[in-house]
């Protein structure tokens, strides 16, 4: 296939963002997408995203046992038009500015919170915000949720009580304390990248898309990218571009078929049996997840059913321990989340005080499995390998604990169920907190922004050692952010659709 401008690697948030930008004005793109065009019923009916779990709208991945447990953890990504945009819990939250400007900091020059913040305005349309800071004129419409949940209603009152600050916007970047955050629910359902951005240009005769398209390498020419090798069914297509390729297959997929076409690690590489193209150390390094841990309860009633997420007020907190700003969001879930593992109450009769490490130190990484493409590669975010993490996740719990007591929720609260009442020493804590672990599913940074020895992409997102090839999703954040990743990644590919196009 021959006569594009650009191919885009993957439509998850990022690969949407940028077919649509980058197909403006007659720019020739070809979008692939290894996923189906067609989506289960269940993506556009928000409570129900914990059913599209292990669903053909998810690769269903799973983590390498942890030393913190002795077990694997899953770890969902969306597959499919809209990729985790379409499965994820529709929390539309950038993260504090502080992790942003750390960005900077460690040599992502042009990536701090004020550089970025025209490209989240661009992805939004909000109402009733501060234009200064909040976009008007976006595809996604963003806001918090209408028909509020009473376990969300009675959670923010505790948390007033508790002695907590309410925040104006806390899903704008700039403050601490708890709000109502944005959701990407749009008159009952769920808006994702490929709803705001992909579907309502798809007649545009500049823009193809080809779904159930495995990629299976980058065609290079010496250090030159000239397109890519893909699959749809048993036939095999080859693409090329006349600018650029873009990856956007995400935190897993990119470094993947970085590595699949030798640009990684040469030691991983000369392992697999793979050409070494570029010795490239930091592909698949860097991995970073946000975890959970919660306190679940038993309720004194059935708990309603919701029509939005299940988690509709978020807290963004310091407990002094971490780096780079606030270093645990709080949540109030109207189930009761908890490790696949552990006992406890049923869907109806429980909720949780959801406790999430969002500025974790520990880093992991991501290795081929065998060299077949779309293969489950070696997943390992080393949870809790810096014992840090684990003190920040147990003051967590305290603050959790003391909102989850709170008057607002005595007439839901009837027993602690998980850690239990029992459980009140640290060491007891910090077990608990090793055997209640569940992803948030924020993977990112296997593909860093940065000019160092570890860094993938330089500042304006080319790979390192490559032309003509760019990386434009959540893998090239170089450390974590405080929030759900996904308003984030729609910025990242807001920003390089304006550097590609420059």
């Amino acid at each position: 296939m021959h006569g594009y401008d650009h191919v885009v690697v993957g439509a998850g948030t990022a690969g949407c963002v940028l077919a649509a930008r980058l197909s403006e004005g007659g720019g020739r793109v070809l979008l692939l997408e290894a996923g189906s065009a067609t989506a289960p019923a269940a993506v556009a009916v928000p409570p129900a995203w914990p059913t599209l779990m292990g669903s053909m709208a998810d690769w269903a991945d799973r983590t390498v046992p942890q030393r913190a447990t002795g077990t694997s953890v899953a770890w969902p990504r969306g597959r499919g038009l809209g990729g985790s945009s379409s499965i994820n819990a529709m929390n539309f939250v950038r993260g504090h500015r502080a992790g942003y400007d750390a960005w900077v900091a460690a040599g992502a020059k042009g990536w701090g919170f004020d550089d970025l913040l025209p490209a989240f305005k661009r992805s939004e349309h909000t109402e009733g915000r501060d234009p200064a800071l909040r976009g008007v004129d976006g595809p996604l419409r963003p806001g918090p949720a209408i028909e509020r949940h009473p376990i969300a209603e009675a959670g923010l009152e505790a948390a007033g009580q508790a002695g907590h600050p309410m925040a104006r916007d806390i899903s704008g970047g700039l403050e601490e304390g708890f709000g109502w955050c944005d959701l990407n629910i749009v008159d009952g359902r769920r808006q994702s990248a490929a709803d705001a951005y992909l579907t309502p240009n798809l007649s545009r005769p500049g823009l193809d898309v080809v779904t159930d398209a495995l990629v299976h390498r980058l065609l290079l020419d010496g250090d030159r990218c000239r397109g890519v090798e893909y699959s749809v069914g048993a036939e095999t297509f080859v693409a090329e571009c006349a600018e650029e390729v873009v990856l956007t297959a995400g935190t897993v997929g990119t470094p993947q078929l970085l590595m699949l076409s030798g640009i990684g690690p040469a030691d991983h590489l000369e392992d697999m049996g793979v050409q070494v193209v570029v010795d490239l150390p930091g592909v698949g390094m860097n991995l970073h997840d946000h975890p959970m841990c919660g306190v679940v309860y038993r309720s004194a009633r059935p708990v309603p059913h919701g029509t939005n997420n299940h988690g509709e007020v978020q807290g963004l907190l310091s407990t002094g321990i971490g780096e780079h700003g606030p270093d645990v969001q709080i949540m109030f879930v109207d189930v009761p989340l908890r490790a696949e593992s552990l006992p406890g109450p049923d869907m109806e009769n429980g909720y949780a005080v959801m406790v999430s490490l969002v500025t974790p130190f520990s880093r992991g990484s991501l290795r081929l499995a065998d060299t077949t493409p779309g293969a489950h590669p070696v997943i390992d975010p080393a949870y809790y390998s810096d014992p840090r993490d684990v003190e920040i996740v147990v003051a967590g719990l305290g603050i959790a604990r003391e909102i989850g007591a709170a008057p607002a929720l005595a007439p839901w609260r009837a027993t602690e169920a998980l850690p239990g009442p029992d459980v009140r020493g640290e060491e007891d804590l910090r077990g608990y907190v090793r055997s209640n672990i569940r992803s948030y599913s924020h993977y990112a940074g296997t593909c860093a922004i940065g000019t160092g020895e570890r860094s993938v992409v330089d500042p304006s997102l080319h790979v390192h050692g490559i032309s003509r090839l760019r990386v434009a999703d959540a893998s090239v954040m170089p450390s974590p952010i405080s929030a759900n990743t996904n308003a984030t990644v729609y910025a990242i590919a807001e920003r390089a659709a304006e550097l590609i196009s420059s």
